[in-house]
Formats: structure tokens, C-alpha cells, sequence
């Protein structure tokens, strides 16, 4: 076997269809192009949504709703996960932002609200970016500490 003798595997490759090269190729004339009409004229291309001329579907609609776009997003971590921290060993002293990355509950980039399902028993020492009134309620009845960053 010679480089000038290496030939592709039998039917691995075809020629493309050669439109527009006369009526003898049998793809002359119209080249598959159908008789007049928009789509048959050269540079036709058809915008997303275009319905003919006719009023597009995402105009017929009502427009609702609203988007802030000053809304913050915040991870939502439970007073019971914290609990289950403490109660697996994973956590000893204060619980921070950084400990709860390092648990898998929050990302570094996230900002953390402690939300108050759940109850705790032991007091810690918690500091996220926010804390519902619930959750206050509950550190500080067990003893604890909610530092706000």
C-alpha cells in the first residue's frame, strides 16, 4: 500500500448536488427552488417568528410582569442544616461564610440568608449576609450570636 493508491472506504463519501449547472443535470431551471415566490429569489432569508406579514404570535400577546434589575440573590441555608453541621462534627466554633463554602451548602461568589426552619441546640456564633426575624429569634434563644456582614 502506496500514499497514491489509498482510496476511501466504499460508500463513506458522495459528490453534492450540483444545482443550477443547466436542464441536462436535471437540477437546472429553478434549481429545486420551486416557481416564484419569495423563497425562490436570491438572499431570501426569513427573521425568527416572521408569520407571512401577519401580526407575529410575541406581539398578539399581552406583555406582564416585571423584572428588578437591582435584585439581590441570596443562598437560603436553614437554622436544621446548620444543626446537622454541628451535630456530624464537620463544624466546631463559629459558623462563618467561609465554613459553610467549605460544607458544600453556599458558593464564595454567593450571598447566604439564614432562614428559620428547623431548631438549634447548641449556641454558636453564625455571621451571613442576612437572617429572617424567625431565625434571629431562635439563635438568640438558644444563646447564640447572628453577626450580620
Amino acid at each position: 500500500m502506496n500514499l497514491n493508491n489509498i482510496k476511501p472506504a466504499a460508500g463513506s463519501t458522495f459528490s453534492s448536488k450540483r444545482i443550477g449547472r443547466g436542464q441536462g443535470s436535471g437540477k437546472g431551471g429553478t434549481s429545486t427552488k420551486g416557481h416564484k415566490g419569495q423563497k425562490a429569489r436570491a438572499g431570501y432569508s426569513q427573521k425568527i417568528g416572521f408569520e407571512g406579514g401577519q401580526m407575529p404570535l410575541q406581539r398578539r400577546l399581552p406583555k406582564f410582569g416585571f423584572k428588578n434589575v437591582n435584585r439581590k440573590e441570596f443562598r437560603a441555608i436553614n437554622l436544621d442544616d446548620i444543626q446537622t453541621l454541628i451535630d456530624t462534627k464537620s463544624v466546631t466554633g463559629d459558623i462563618t461564610k467561609e465554613v459553610l463554602v467549605q460544607n458544600g451548602l453556599a458558593t464564595k461568589n454567593e450571598s447566604v440568608k439564614i432562614m428559620g426552619r428547623g431548631e438549634l441546640k447548641s449556641a454558636v456564633s453564625i455571621s451571613a449576609d442576612k437572617f429572617t426575624k424567625s431565625a434571629l429569634e431562635l439563635i438568640s434563644k438558644v444563646g447564640g450570636q447572628a453577626i450580620t456582614l
